[in-house]
């Protein structure tokens, strides 16, 4: 019993964050096998919105959003004054493209608890989908200013500032978020992009070499690398780079346009 609370309130932290930035390897939360434990428990608290909101949360992690739904509604069913559940559902619904929905179970969330920084976040991830982008700010100011260890808050206000082009603002807060998640590769890998874009090819070259030794099957990181690698001269590292980018992502085009830009023959 205690490994499974253990395991889904990670689940439930997991979806109910996720999107600003993902998280690192959780030891496959969403599992077939953990679902089945979750299963059991349920069985035996039939009563207890918990395991059903952990469940669809690992329903979640695999993909499977129907039964996730399902869980979260059941859950809510249960007890309406859920809030997770309500934000866990809302991340279900942005992932299948309904926007209304997932905006509508954020606002539920914070109707019931307004300190939830979680549900800010989420909400402000929509909003940044959508192209509302004042009121995306606006949501992850308000997630850091009830919580300022909140790294997905600084991500998703640097992919903002990075979009519109402000790439100093950005490697500012991509490195805020990164002080606060430092074993997430996804800040490194849109740092380095943001270095590369105000000609910083060494920093860039740092940050894409610590997004692949946090996650070394990452294309982007590899892609990125090889471009840091090529502005550098170091033509023969650029290529590999470019290669390895491409072997985890068959014709990933940052990486191809590398290669003929250099040419592929040493």
């Amino acid at each position: 019993m205690k490994r499974v609370k253990a395991l889904l309130a990670l689940t439930a932290f997991t979806l109910a964050s996720c999107g600003t930035p993902p998280t690192a390897n959780l030891n496959n939360a969403g599992s077939a096998n953990n679902i089945q434990s979750l299963t059991q428990v349920i069985r035996e608290k039939p009563q207890d919105p918990e395991p059903l909101n952990i469940r669809g949360s690992a329903y979640g992690q695999s993909g499977q959003y129907r039964q996730a739904l399902r869980d979260f509604n059941a859950a809510i069913e249960l007890d309406p004054n859920y809030y997770q559940a309500y934000a866990n559902r809302a991340l279900i619904h942005r992932q299948q493209d309904n926007f209304a929905e997932a905006i509508a179970d954020y606002n539920r969330a914070l109707a019931i608890q307004p300190n939830y920084d979680t549900a800010y976040v989420g909400r402000g991830n929509v909003h940044r989908q959508m192209g509302q982008l004042s009121l995306a700010l606006a949501d992850y100011g308000e997630a850091i200013r009830l919580n300022s260890d909140n790294s997905r808050a600084y991500y998703g206000r640097a992919l903002i500032f990075q979009a519109q082009g402000q790439h100093a603002l950005a490697v500012d807060e991509f490195t805020s978020a990164i002080g606060l998640a430092p074993a997430v590769p996804e800040p490194y890998i849109a740092r380095g992009i943001s270095y590369l874009k105000v000609g910083d090819a060494k920093a860039a070259k740092t940050d894409f070499g610590e997004a692949i030794a946090l996650r070394d099957t990452s294309a982007e990181a590899w892609a990125g690398l090889g471009e840091a690698n090529e502005r550098l001269g170091e033509i023969e590292e650029a290529r590999t780079a470019y290669n390895r980018a491409l072997a985890n992502k068959p014709g990933f085009a940052p990486a191809r346009e590398g290669l003929r830009r250099i040419g592929n023959v040493s």
